[in-house]
């Protein structure tokens, strides 16, 4: 990655200044005017060394930096940042080794193969699959995908939340569409699914009758279904595949939770008051928003015990660190947002401080002719993932819903993801690897991508739009390596989008195929080099990269 050797070469400038062992950060500019990359370290040392400018710690470190103008020049601009511009000739060389490289272009092996966990979409097994559960799946799963090509050992885990008082409304949901009511409500779920649960139970034998008194035994009976019939059926239509599924209610059943419990006792952060058991973490520990203490198991009636879904939790985590992962990624919806403080105080007094990173991503509205249609699982009136994906396409659906920050709020436009034409920008996309694939037979049936192309020859590649998509080809690796570690995959539509833009202006200001044998085949290596990089990002978005495009009828 050419910002890697950027990065090498300003830290060696660093050492050879005097300023010892630093690593200095390399970003890319937004604007051409300040070179292609640009690093703050001078004004960052000035901080450090009183007694020196930051401009005269930018001019000592460029004049240590070398001066080969095959791979960039540096000038020092007036605020101090010590910018970088790419040579011409670097980037006209680099398309050797993305046409080199193809379908492993942007693998790195920044993770040494340490394991991480992303858990995502653990929705409830009380219905189908919502919009929202389609964020936090599409975002994870392509986090999961851009973890792996950084070098990470990656596992996708599932987690069903078949304990609890939502298991029980859920009995008494199918219940109440039975006929039978125990008590008026307003928690319960809605809608035709329930009713069409209500007749797979009964035609697998269940008398819901004899669970009149037992609610919550009716509820799991009828999670096993929703996860058998609605929920993983719509995971492999969305073509999001899980390593594991683990069971809350396994949890109990192995002793698991028991375990955590006695664990947090030995470290003394457990408290016994109002006879109820509660996490007490250490001041030192404590975390923003995680300083009131919580309930881990209540006191019922008659002094029973009753665990809480945090000290389940607790378990859980327990767990997956007990498998030897390095990292756990945990992805959920903006309803659990206040949970969040209280886990990592949980985790981080139990010593894994580092090693549990919790996306929060927001809600969703679903927008159709500028209005939005509202939706609620328990009224019954929701427009389910796998509804959606039909209407609009899983390839649109991946795109719309990861192309924003998880922590800000998505409108997805219905009618815009279902455009079949440029302002669509899936489409759009698909359509310049579509083209990519076009030119590249056309040279191929007329013989014309056949031939020896020398160092020299990609040294035609001189057109500002040749060189402005090349600069952004060879970026990939280094949007792979930021989201392993900041997990922003809303980079990729952005991404992905810009390249298409990229080659549309390469394509519509050059000929690409002419009477020139030697440009003609320098200019197919380009298209080649973009066909792979836009299928690569496409397929860590997991989406398709089509030969072809053709319009549904």
């Amino acid at each position: 990655m050419i910002r890697a050797i950027l990065g090498e070469k300003l830290a060696k400038a660093v050492k050879e200044a005097g300023y010892g062992k630093l690593r200095p950060e390399i970003s890319q500019t937004n604007d051409p005017r300040f070179g292609d990359y640009a690093s703050n370290i001078a004004l960052k040392l000035a901080k450090l060394k009183n007694q020196q400018s930051a401009s005269e710690i930018a001019k000592l470190l460029v004049a240590r930096l070398p001066k080969n103008d095959n791979v960039f020049t540096t000038e020092i601009a007036k605020n101090s940042f010590i910018n970088f511009r790419i040579s011409p000739k670097f980037l006209q060389t680099s398309l050797r080794k993305i046409i080199e490289e193809n379908k492993d272009f942007g693998r790195l092996e920044k993770g040494l193969g340490r394991k991480v966990q992303v858990e995502f979409i653990s929705a409830n097994p009380t219905g189908p699959l919502t919009l929202g559960n389609g964020r936090g799946g599409f975002t994870g799963d392509a986090l999961a995908n851009c973890l792996e090509k950084a070098g990470f050992k990656v596992e996708r885990e599932y987690f069903i939340n078949d304990a609890g008082n939502q298991i029980n409304n859920l009995g008494l949901s199918i219940l109440d569409v039975s006929g039978i009511k125990i008590e008026e409500r307003e928690d319960l779920y809605k809608g035709e699914y329930i009713v069409e649960l209500a007749e797979k139970l009964k035609n697998r034998g269940v008398d819901i009758e004899n669970y009149r008194m037992k609610p919550y035994e009716l509820g799991k009976l009828a999670a096993q279904i929703v996860m058998d019939t609605f929920i993983k059926p719509s995971l492999a239509k969305l073509n999001i595949n899980f390593d594991k599924f683990i069971s809350e209610e396994s949890l109990h059943g192995e002793g698991r939770v028991d375990k955590a419990l006695d664990t947090l006792k030995k470290k003394g952060l457990v408290q016994e008051k109002e006879g109820a058991f509660w996490f007490k973490p250490k001041k030192e520990h404590k975390i923003p928003g995680a300083e009131e203490d919580r309930v881990l198991v209540r006191s019922g009636i008659a002094g029973e015990k009753s665990p809480t879904y945090f000290l389940a939790d607790i378990a859980y985590h327990l767990g997956k660190f007990e498998r030897g992962f390095d990292k756990v990624i945990d992805i959920w919806g903006a309803d659990h947002a206040g949970y969040v403080p209280r886990m990592k105080a949980s985790m981080s007094e139990l010593d894994f401080k580092d090693k549990l990173d919790i996306i929060v991503v927001q809600l969703v509205r679903l927008m159709e002719n500028g209005r939005e249609v509202r939706m609620s699982k328990r009224t019954g009136t929701f427009i389910t993932l796998e509804e959606l994906v039909n209407e609009v396409g899983l390839d649109v659906a991946r795109y719309f819903f990861i192309s924003r920050a998880p922590n800000t709020h998505l409108d997805f436009d219905f009618e815009l993801a279902k455009e079949q034409s440029e302002k669509n920008p899936v489409y759009y996309i698909q359509y310049a690897h579509a083209r990519c694939s076009s030119v590249l037979k056309k040279a191929q049936k007329e013989g014309l991508s056949d031939g020896q192309i020398s160092e020299e020859d990609f040294g035609l590649l001189k057109e500002a739009t040749e060189l402005s998509l090349i600069k952004h080809l060879i970026k990939l690796p280094e949007l792979v390596e930021d989201i392993s570690q900041n997990y922003a995959v809303h980079s990729l539509p952005t991404y992905s989008k810009e390249l298409a833009d990229l080659f549309h202006k390469f394509y519509e200001k050059v000929r690409v195929i002419s009477e020139d044998k030697k440009l003609t085949l320098v200019r197919l290596s380009l298209v080649t080099a973009t066909k792979t990089v836009l299928a690569n990002t496409l397929g860590l978005m997991g989406i398709l990269a089509p030969e072809e495009m053709r319009r549904k009828d």
